[in-house]
């Protein structure tokens, strides 16, 4: 949550963290940063010539990832202060947790996870201050070369500005993307565990720290991303970078698709082996994650494998209008399981793999009525499979006239395998959105405020419909291009910049702006094949038309 105050405005020089102290009594939640002007600034930062000032409490989105981020950095301080010759590095999200890898220690154990626990903890004790201090850039690159951090000192060294912040605790320092809390005392809120090779810190999220739950298929999903960027030689932001540069973004465009492609045919070759017992195909996914174009190159492949499969978009099982179910401020809740015509739905399912013809409905958006003698009759051969690409497709309630043994199901998210540095990760979520957000200006007429505006709705709806069901995925594919946010800046930029600073979602639009200008751009779209899913975002793919329909 993010609340403006108003007072009197103070002197540039008073700094942010002695109007904090002043303010802090007032409230019960935690405020770790500010906006100033609508630009999220962390507490260290004088106030300056600012027109508004609001806080970041912790309680809010940007308030757990502020926290969080500082709990990394509490991480890294012990780890460096225990074990000097070892380095954390931070992978991805997963099993409700951050999970990070510690090079330089041959093997984790239980007794070395409890040490560093216990470090962590004595620092929080300690309250140590956590201080932001510019140096010049080259000065920051050279003190990160000497540690030999060089991805983060490539990172530093393609930077625009000439004065780089380094946040330091005691004799640790680090670069970091995000704002940090301004000392070690309020960060007791955290828990530590060992998991596969690595760590899992888990932070606080809705108030409360998660409990750990594991996700094996994600978890192997995330750990394969990580070995296709080794593939690709591409581990951390940088390496792209210098890729684009020396003219050779045309060769990683061609591995990941590659890399795509070889995914895709092996899912459908396991399809095709169980075919005669598994004729149902259900894919789910997130938002932006590429479902449709994904379900598109699947059926391909299962024409190669001698398959010829029959989809059935589930947007025509939508029950009639009035029959809707509403969201508690009385929209039209398209995204609830039971907006669809289940019984209708499950029998016209029964009907096809039995062998008999069933006249499919179609669904007018304008009218809010279904209709059933739009589309024509259709049916299937005994050895056909069907494909059904929606946000409830792993849920089991929505096929519930078939046992579990007659489904196959997909779950397609895109899980960057790009990080900036070894502390630094790039936000699947920020990914996505900026796929979104060029996709509904494009084919939508969106403005990226209203995408920002309706974001948190629909991580929202993830959260409910789609998250809970992904471990039951039988294969789980990995929609992110190493590359594409290289493509995406350019079309995101002009939408973002086009938010005003009067909006709430300003700070939004600055954040994802700033964490653009680290990506180099690929200008030259020609060498992005016209059947790849981030050709859903930017336009010109083989599987949609001009306005973004999918071409029949």
């Amino acid at each position: 949550m993010i609340t403006r105050q108003n007072h009197a405005p103070y002197p540039p020089e008073r700094s942010l963290q002695e109007i904090r102290d002043e303010f802090q009594p007032q409230s019960k939640r935690l405020i770790v940063a500010a906006l100033l002007d609508g630009l999220e600034t962390d507490l260290q930062t004088p106030v300056g010539n600012y027109r508004r000032l609001d806080w970041v409490y912790l309680d809010s989105t940007s308030g757990e990832r502020i926290y969080r981020q500082s709990v990394v950095f509490l991480l890294v301080t012990a780890v460096q202060e225990l074990y000097p010759e070892a380095e954390v590095i931070v992978r991805f999200t997963a099993n409700k947790g951050l999970y990070c890898d510690i090079s330089g220690i041959a093997t984790i154990t239980e007794e070395i996870v409890a040490a560093i626990e216990k470090k962590m903890r004595a620092i929080i004790k300690e309250n140590r201050p956590v201080v932001k201090k510019h140096l010049p850039r080259e000065e920051a690159v050279t003190l990160f070369k000497q540690s030999r951090q060089i991805a983060k000192a490539n990172l530093i060294a393609a930077i625009p500005q000439e004065t780089v912040s380094i946040y330091y605790c005691g004799a640790a320092y680090d670069y970091l993307y995000s704002a940090l809390l301004d000392s070690t005392g309020a960060l007791g809120e955290f828990a530590l565990d060992r998991c596969d090779a690595g760590v899992l810190l888990r932070t606080v999220e809705k108030g409360k720290i998660p409990e750990r739950v594991d996700q094996p298929k994600f978890h192997q999903i995330l750990n394969e991303s990580k070995q296709w960027a080794a593939i690709l030689r591409c581990d951390y932001l940088p390496d792209l970078n210098r890729y684009i540069r020396q003219g050779k973004a045309g060769d990683i465009v061609r591995v990941s698709e590659a890399l795509h492609e070889k995914k895709i045919a092996e899912i459908a070759d396991e399809i095709k082996e169980s075919i005669r017992e598994r004729r149902v195909i259900l894919i789910a996914g997130p938002s932006a994650s590429g479902k449709t174009s994904f379900a598109q190159r699947l059926k391909v492949q299962l024409r190669v494998n001698g398959l010829d499969p029959l989809s059935i978009s589930l947007d025509n099982y939508f029950v009639d209008r009035d029959k809707t179910p509403l969201t508690p401020d009385g929209k039209y809740n398209y995204e609830a399981l039971n907006a669809l015509d289940l019984p209708l739905f499950n029998r016209h399912l029964l009907d096809l793999l039995a062998g008999r013809e069933i006249m499919l409905p179609h669904y007018d958006f304008v009218s809010g009525r279904q209709e059933l003698d739009v589309i024509g009759p259709v049916s299937i051969t005994p050895t056909q499979p069907v494909i059904l690409e929606g946000i409830h497709g792993l849920n089991e309630k929505l096929t519930a006239s078939l046992p579990r043994r007659q489904k196959f199901k997909i779950y397609v998210s895109a899980l960057t395998q790009l990080n900036m540095d070894l502390h630094n990760r790039i936000h699947t979520t920020d990914a996505r959105l900026l796929r979104r957000l060029v996709r509904d200006f494009k084919y939508r007429a969106a403005h990226a405020l209203r995408t920002l505006r309706i974001w948190p709705i629909v991580r929202q709806g993830e959260e409910q419909n789609i998250f809970p069901f992904q471990e039951d995925a039988d294969a789980v594919f990995n929609s992110a291009l190493i590359y594409e946010l290289a493509v995406l800046k350019k079309h995101a930029i002009p939408l973002l910049e086009d938010v005003s600073a009067a909006e709430p979602e300003y700070a939004s639009a600055q954040e994802l702006l700033t964490f653009l200008t680290y990506f180099d751009s690929i200008d030259d779209e020609e060498i992005i094949p016209n059947n790849s899913i981030l050709r859903e975002f930017i336009g010109q793919s083989c599987f949609f038309d001009g306005e973004g329909e999918l071409k029949t």
